[in-house]
């Protein structure tokens, strides 16, 4: 499989160099010049294999040239290494769950893929290689996590400051050793802007192995789709694709599931839930982008004004918005429905939902035709958001052992402007 810049201004490359460059010469993203197509008769009898073997299936396509069955066999296992489960909520209403791993959100599966694919290609580089991503709340965590104490890696995690919840700043900024935080006086979008500047620096790039952990990165975008393929496994009603309600802010994670979709995935259709932030359902709408600020919100991951994965989408669709449009519904959601959605979930089914989730099931509510079975993704834990949670349920957030000790630990930020002089200086120091 090779790997070509959307922005077709730089020659196609392999996965392992899309991997370890993360952002084609172009500025484009890295797209496959192939989609597999996985046969009917997979689908249909997906629940006689393993998930191991489901994930390899759906994988190797895209990177045997440079990862050897048996190497991509244990990358996988490490990845899946937690539980996927899809909860039935209601008599239409089931949630895939994506928040058991190590950082309690759902970008701890292409995190974990990613680092162990960038730990097997680093053996061959000479020098180290550094990682560097914007989060908005939950990929900083899950790349710090993933990327902490591997060899011959450093990660530089930029994020928001004043923008994450608590635990999600803990999971980014208290561990040290490789990690490194900084703390941008910003909004994602401007932490987003300067990893964009520095990839774009070729003196910076000519000097340090740099590459991003972001969506963007095909390594962190392409596993996405294994949990859609493992909640298709859970689906009781074969018969019945559901319709499936995706947090969305930077489109990653929904791009992932359309791609599945194209190679064969049984899905209704796909609902992008968005919060105020919503370029995209005016898009899809009026069917040109307008730019505005990114706007502070309770499901803060999802807070991004520009999202870099819908080119990606766009490419799925031949750039073709009345396609696009068969295939994707977007949807908006305010922090007062977003309360409204937690509180009454709790009360009238007893589960509990994170904003983010919240957002996704409101999302559902207003598109689903009568009748539709609709799977909501969620993409985070609710302890991650515990004050707006246990004020609209009631009661207080269980909070897991692993993060009672990660409160108590330091944080070790580097705090800095929306400048890119100090995150200059920052990396040229890995040179």
């Amino acid at each position: 499989m090779r790997y070509y810049s959307l922005n077709a201004q730089a020659p196609a490359v392999s996965f392992r160099e899309a991997v370890v460059h993360g952002q084609a010469p172009d500025k484009g993203l890295y797209f496959p010049e192939q989609i597999p197509q996985l046969p009917a008769h997979f689908w249909a009898a997906i629940n006689d294999l393993d998930d191991t073997e489901i994930a390899l299936r759906i994988l190797q396509p895209y990177v045997a040239e440079d990862i050897a069955a048996s190497v991509l066999e244990q990358i996988i296992a490490e990845t899946l290494s937690f539980p996927l489960p899809v909860r039935r909520v209601t008599t239409d209403r089931s949630v895939l769950e994506l928040f058991h791993g190590p950082t309690l959100a759902f970008k701890d599966v292409g995190a974990r893929f990613m680092s162990r694919c960038l730990a097997h290609f680093a053996g061959g580089l000479q020098g180290r290689v550094v990682v560097l991503v914007a989060t908005s709340g939950d990929t900083g965590g899950a790349v710090a996590n993933s990327f902490y104490g591997v060899p011959n890696t450093d990660v530089v995690v930029l994020y928001p400051s004043g923008k994450v919840s608590p635990v999600q700043e803990r999971q980014i900024a208290a561990l040290g050793g490789n990690v490194h935080a900084l703390e941008v006086d910003g909004d994602f979008d401007q932490c987003q802007a300067l990893v964009k500047q520095a990839f774009a620096d070729e003196a910076l790039r000519a000097a340090v192995y740099l590459t991003s952990a972001n969506s963007i990165n095909v390594a962190r975008w392409l596993p996405q789709q294994l949990y859609y393929a493992l909640a298709w496994k859970q689906w009781a009603d074969k018969d019945r694709a559901p319709v499936v309600s995706v947090p969305s802010g930077n489109f990653g994670n929904i791009g992932a599931g359309l791609l599945l979709q194209r190679s064969g995935l049984p899905v209704k259709h796909f609902v992008a839930a968005c919060n105020a932030n919503d370029a995209i359902p005016t898009y899809l709408e009026k069917g040109a982008f307008v730019r505005k600020a990114a706007q502070a919100t309770l499901s803060n991951a999802m807070d991004v004004a520009d999202p870099s994965n819908f080119v990606r989408i766009l490419a799925l669709f031949n750039n073709d918005i009345a396609l696009l449009r068969t295939a994707l519904q977007a949807t908006r959601t305010s922090d007062i429905e977003t309360r409204d959605t937690i509180r009454s979930v709790f009360n009238d089914f007893g589960y509990v939902l994170d904003p983010h989730t919240a957002v996704a099931w409101h999302g559902l509510a207003q598109v689903a035709p009568a009748g539709a079975h609709g799977l909501v993704l969620s993409t985070a834990h609710p302890v991650k958001f515990p004050d707006v949670v246990s004020e609209e349920t009631g009661a207080a957030v269980a909070m897991p052992s692993s993060v009672e000790g990660l409160m108590q630990e330091q944080l070790r930020s580097i705090k800095m402007e929306a400048d890119y002089a100090p995150l200059r200086a920052l990396l040229q120091q890995f040179d």
